[in-house]
This record gives C-alpha cells, structure tokens and sequence, in this order.
C-alpha cells in the first residue's frame, strides 16, 4: 500500500511537471527568431506576402499565442501532438518512429556505462582500501579523469576514425547497412555492430563520473565502524565487498544514474548527429535547423516524459536498495 500511494503521488506530480515544462517550452519557442510560414515558402521559391499570409493561417500561426497554446494543450490531451508542415507526417507518427532507435541507443550507452562505470570503481576501491596496488587506483582515476575532459563529440570523431577508417572493423554511419536484405540474426547483428560506437561515445562520459563516485562512495562505507567490526570478525575481503560496502554505497550512485539517464536524452542529440543514428535527437536537430515548431515541441515533450519516468524508476530501485525508505 505504502508503494501503490507513493506511485500516485508521484504520477500526480509528474502530470504538473510535465504540464508545465510543455508550457516554457511553448512560450520559449514562440519567442524564437525567425518565421516557419517564411521558411516554407523560400524553400518553395516564393516571397509573395499573401502567399506567407496563407501559410500562417493554415497552420494557426497568425492566432495570439494563448490560443495557439489551449489549442495545443487540448491537441495533447487527445494524444495529438499536432502536424509537422515541414514533412507533412502527423508528429506522433514521426516520434514514434525514430524512438525506438533512440531507447536502444540510451539503454545500451546506460548499461554500458553503469556496468564498467561501477567495476572500475569497484577495482579502485579495493586498490585502495588494501594498499596492495594503489598504482592501479591511480591508472583507473586517471583514465576516468582523461575521459570525463573529452569532448563528446571528439571522443565520436575519433572512434570514427580509428576503429573504422583505419582498422576497418566497424561501420561508421547509421543503424544499419543500407539496402542489404537482411533479416533475422543477420540484421541483429549488422545493428549491434553499427551499435557498438555510439554506445561507447555517449556512455564513455557517464562512465568516467560512476567510476569515480563509485570509489568515493565505497571508500567512504570501507571506513566506516560496521566494516572495522567485520574485517576484526575475520571476514574476507572480497565478502566485505559484495555482502556489506557495494549495497550501501550504491545508493548515491543509482540516484546520480537515474539524473544522468534523463541527460542521456540530451546527448543523444550531438552522438546521433555524429553517427547518422535514425533518432529522435536527429529528428530534433533537424526540426530545429527548419523551424519546424510543432515536430520541435513534440520532441520536446516526449524528452521531458522520459525524465519524468527514469526519475520515477529511480526512486522504485532505490526504495527496493534502501529499506529504510519504505519505513519512513
């Protein structure tokens, strides 16, 4: 029951949340330079005033911006994220397609910088905390360090061409091979080859940051009295490690992740532009770049859920981590 409550409550919270982020970014977007109705018509090679008229009023544009705003909101409240003019495809069909993409991509870059984000805290740590090879804490800290102050965008450019202009051993550009008729296993794994460098240009950043909080969190539990009482008890390391540190010094770091998963959406955007990658980070880019309001308010919007809802799956995990959550 205390788990049922606490869901609607923050389901309760997260409607207003996103109600209002929906709303700055109406308001913020409507404030922008630039008119999408001039945009349409240079591209269709005409500057004529009444032909400019005509396009706004066909797509609302010459209504006052809180009417343009209502009607949005009730478009929303329909599951209808309006009319992109620039590719003339309903919104929610074009999300709906470039999302998956993007899932893979931020699930993949997610587990692969948690995963080895964590072990090489873990290994630091215990580098550390023995003092049998502190020179491998050193190598590690300094290797997260080098990472965490590179450029993301340079670290893509780099794997692009070493691992695929020069080794040859991977695809630099988009998800999967054009035109190559693959089906089943095959085309499984023609999209995890074409995976392996956008995962590793967006994770390596979010890795070097869990590397080095997971080893200040479990240098911090190492020292404390219930581990001394341990370690006088005679308990192994290794045991003190898994059964007694990692659980309690987790915590920060699965509320830290549950922040950085939601950014991860944002840096989609540069990595997926680098790469090619059919996502909604690319969809944004490019409606941006066209002025396209309605596809850009919709990107927008499908962000802004997806951070309402790692938050939300944070707090579950760290309610199942943290008993005491559940008490209070």
């Amino acid at each position: 029951m205390k788990t049922l409550s606490f869901l609607v409550a923050r389901l309760g919270k997260a409607v207003f949340v996103v109600l209002g982020v929906v709303i700055i970014n109406f308001m913020l977007i409507r404030l922008a330079p630039g008119d999408p109705a001039a945009v349409l018509a240079g591209e269709s090679g005409s500057s004529d005033p009444a032909y400019v008229e005509q396009l706004r009023q066909q797509f609302g544009l010459d209504q006052p911006v809180y009417v343009q705003l209502a009607t949005y909101l009730k478009g929303i409240a329909q599951f209808d994220l309006g009319y992109s003019y620039r590719e003339r495809l309903p919104v929610f069909d074009l999300i709906l397609d470039r999302l998956p993409a993007t899932l893979l991509l931020m699930g993949c870059a997610f587990v692969f910088a948690l995963a080895l984000g964590v072990l090489f805290g873990i290994i630091a740590s215990r580098a550390r905390y023995q003092g049998r090879h502190p020179w491998l804490d050193s190598v590690i800290m300094s290797g997260a360090l080098l990472i965490y102050a590179t450029p993301q965008f340079w670290l893509a450019l780099l794997a692009i061409i070493f691992f695929s202009l020069q080794l040859g051993w991977l695809p630099p550009f988009g998800m999967e091979t054009v035109a190559s008729g693959l089906h089943g296993w095959a085309r499984t794994q023609d999209i995890a080859l074409h995976l392996v460098l956008p995962t590793v240009s967006l994770g390596c950043f979010f890795m070097a940051i869990y590397a080095r909080l997971t080893r200040a969190s479990m240098l911090e539990v190492l020292g404390m009295d219930f581990i001394k009482t341990a370690r006088a008890k005679g308990v192994p390391v290794g045991e003190i490690i898994r059964h007694h540190a990692l659980r309690n010094a987790l915590l920060p770091v699965v509320t830290f992740a549950g922040i950085q998963l939601g950014q991860m959406a944002g840096g989609a955007v540069l990595t997926e532009t680098v790469f090619g990658w059919p996502g909604i980070g690319r969809l944004m880019f490019d409606a941006l770049i066209q002025r396209d309001y309605q596809l850009l308010l919709g990107v927008f919007l499908v962000t802004s859920t997806l951070v309402v809802v790692f938050n939300l799956i944070t707090d579950l995990v760290y309610r199942f981590i943290d008993p005491r959550i559940q008490e209070g």
